[in-house]
């Protein structure tokens, strides 16, 4: 689900946006992957391809960390 959060015109100066901040940590997560760093892929479907790529590896490594508990 996309939701778009927007700043009021009466606001004046920085402020937190809420859910904001999850999309921020998730574009530094991808951007610790060199070849999602830079925008070095021709096709915008070989970028999509190396962003799931990189969701997978995230998600995989935080498995094998849970499991390791067990």
């Amino acid at each position: 689900m996309l939701e778009i959060v927007k700043r009021s015109d009466a606001q004046k100066g920085f402020q937190i946006l809420p859910h904001r901040w999850i999309v921020e940590r998730t574009f530094a997560w991808l951007g610790r992957y060199r070849r999602l760093s830079k925008d070095y892929e021709y096709l915008p479907e070989t970028s999509e391809a190396f962003i799931k790529i990189a969701m997978i590896h995230l998600m995989l490594r935080r498995l094998a960390q849970h499991s390791e508990g067990f």
